[in-house]
This record gives C-alpha cells, structure tokens and sequence, in this order.
C-alpha cells in the first residue's frame, strides 16, 4: 500500500486486481457495454493499463466517422478520457476512502486527420495518484491536469487532450 507518514491510502493488491479486471477481454467489455455505450458501440477499446501508462484506441469506422472521411472529435475524446478516468477508477476503488471524481476542463488539439485507428496514451498516472492522495490527506477537493495523447499506427501525432480531474474525499 502507498504511504505517506505512516498512512496508507491506496491497496496494492486492490489495484492488481483492477488491472486483471481491466485486460480481462470479455469482462472489461461487457463493463464498457453496460457503463459507457456509447464509447463501446464506437470501438474504443482499452489496450492496457498500468500504474505507469494507460492506452486506449479508437479505430476509423461507420460508427466513428464524421462526414469529412475521418474520426468524429467526439469518439477521439471519448477514447482520450478513457486513458484519463480508468487510472482514476483504479485508485478511487483500490482506497478505504470514498473519493469522487469528476472531469471538470478538457482543451484539445487536432494536428492531423485521423483516418485508422487512433492510439491515446496517458502517462501522467503519478501525478494523478499524488492528487488522490491529497484529496484524501487534506479532505479537500483537488484538481490535476493530465494529458492524452493519440497518434496513429505510424506513430504520428494527431490529436493532445489536457483533462482536468477534480477528487473530492467523502
């Protein structure tokens, strides 16, 4: 368990199991399609998750097109805050604490038509532990901007989300 002066806050083994749950295909899949419809029927898809790194996907097809033969913004955030909000999920439900969370800003950046499948990282899963943490800590509500970015199969850059969660400790 993580701590802090002798707290701890967040159960490692909890998180484990958040993450067999989350790369269990059938299991996660049936999650999203009961609790995110909308990001299920589109294709977004979670590619794996860490405590270092979450990726998901977004693939270019009928259901995620926009009438320019690309990916609808929507289906791209929807796939950027996923990469966000599951690390989130994996703390807020690995705690003792009642932590809610809340996406309250998100800014994007298009760079490039996105016309496959379009890959999200999010590497800032520390930062938003350490806010958690504070969240729990202090018991007031606190807020952490972390990004997302998605590129292409090439590896190319098409589109940088800047999410903001807010946690509040119940």
């Amino acid at each position: 368990m993580a701590t802090d002066n002798g707290i701890t806050y967040f159960d490692t083994d909890a998180v484990q199991s958040f993450i067999r749950f989350a790369q269990h295909p059938f299991k996660f899949s049936a999650f999203m399609f009961w609790k995110l419809p909308a990001a299920w029927t589109s294709g977004v898809r979670l590619v794996s998750v860490s405590e270092e790194q979450c990726v998901t996907s977004v693939p270019y097809m009928w259901l995620s097109q926009n009438p320019f033969n690309s990916t609808y913004f929507a289906c791209l955030s929807m796939a950027a805050e996923l990469s966000t909000g599951l690390p989130a999920m994996m703390y807020t439900q690995s705690t003792k604490a009642h932590i809610s969370m809340l996406v309250t800003s998100m800014q994007a950046d298009y760079m490039k038509k996105a016309v496959g499948k379009t890959y999200f990282t999010c590497t800032d899963i520390p930062a938003m532990k350490a806010a958690m943490e504070q969240a729990i800590r202090e018991k007031t509500p606190t807020s952490v901007t972390v990004r997302s970015e998605g590129k292409n199969k090439d590896g190319i850059l098409v589109a940088s989300f800047a999410i903001t969660w807010s946690f509040k400790s119940k």
